[in-house]
């Protein structure tokens, strides 16, 4: 598997388990009940709009974390991914947080948040959504950041880094797709970030090819929850 990833999934690493896997990105969800969340620091409010904006579970797929629904900064996922960032040697340090929310910021750390992680033998999908105290979304990707290089674990990779022409949606949405090439395997990481109101989702597609058609077909279904949770 290939452990070292880009900037735009380094701050998932723990959750998204960005790794390569075959075939192309994983098909559209099909209708499934979401796992309760084991404990939380949101109320039972917040938590219940958290868990109804999640996607179901995709067709093939299975959970391979969570739900985990908590304050963003405590989240045990959060913790670990901002660990396997201070673990990688980047050319350019910058980039490890870039186009994400940033968990250093108190009001982001504290705001209510649930994230899901799904996996197959092709690939895996990683879902968070954290509801700000305001309106807010990350800033886009620095143009420094599209091409590095990146050493974790004695494997070099190189990161190529493209914006995608997503339909847009929401209030604001922004969508990527990085190459990762080294070590024993190559992956394609699909980035895709949705804010409606003051809701962000976040959501992370990752395989041996990522298609731009499934990561815009699977953003439209997270809008779609989004939307719902947010009338």
């Amino acid at each position: 598997m290939l452990k070292a990833i880009s900037g735009i999934c380094l701050s998932m690493m723990a959750v998204a388990g960005c790794s390569s896997g075959g075939g192309d990105a994983p098909p559209a969800p099909a209708a499934a009940a979401v796992k309760p969340a084991q404990g939380s620091g949101a109320s039972s409010a917040d938590a219940a709009r958290l868990r109804a904006a999640l996607l179901p579970v995709p067709e093939g797929m299975s959970i391979s974390y969570g739900p985990e629904l908590g304050a963003f900064g405590s989240l045990k996922s959060t913790q670990q991914g901002l660990a396997a960032v201070r673990q990688a040697r980047l050319e350019r340090p910058e980039c490890a947080g870039a186009a994400q929310l940033d968990a250093a910021k108190p009001d982001v750390a504290k705001a209510p948040a649930a994230v899901i992680a799904f996996a197959a033998e092709r690939g895996s999908i990683t879902q968070a959504v954290v509801s700000l105290p305001s309106a807010a979304f990350p800033a886009p990707l620095p143009r420094q950041c599209t091409s590095y290089t990146a050493d974790v674990d004695g494997a070099k990779v190189v990161y190529k880094t493209r914006v995608l022409p997503m339909p847009a949606k929401g209030d604001q949405s922004r969508a990527y797709l990085t190459t990762a090439a080294g070590g024993k395997e190559n992956a394609e990481i699909g980035s895709v970030m949705i804010r409606r109101g003051n809701l962000i989702m976040s959501m992370l597609v990752v395989g041996r090819q990522v298609k731009p058609d499934g990561l815009y077909e699977l953003a439209k279904l997270a809008d779609q929850n989004l939307a719902r949770v947010t009338r």
